[in-house]
């Protein structure tokens, strides 16, 4: 039998299904569409889980990017964009289809 912990969690499943449909997104960003969808958790957790599935190759980077704006902390953020990794299994996730339908719907 295996000792620790397990690989999988069921919060980077949901992650993995989240940019399965936006395809890549930022880190707020995909935490915004977690809470709005999944149980409540912390963006800690959520960011720890993009951190954990990038060692284990279910997300990549896909770029760094700093955006100028008027922050609380400074006139410069940097943001991490992921995408899926080679090793993301992505499932069709109905909860998440239909909360980013109803988000497209409030933007237009």
């Amino acid at each position: 039998m295996k000792r620790g912990r397990p690989i999988q969690s069921d919060i980077r499943q949901n992650i993995i299904d989240i940019l399965g449909y936006i395809g890549k997104g930022y880190g707020y960003e995909i935490f915004k569409i977690y809470v709005g969808v999944f149980p409540k958790c912390t963006i800690e957790v959520v960011y720890y889980h993009m951190k954990k599935g990038v060692t284990l190759d279910e997300f990549k980077i896909y770029k760094v990017k700093q955006e100028k704006g008027d922050y609380s902390w400074g006139p410069i953020v940097e943001k991490t964009y992921y995408s899926l990794g080679s090793k993301a299994a992505p499932r069709k996730n109905k909860r998440v289809e239909e909360y980013l339908k109803k988000a497209k719907k409030q933007k237009s």
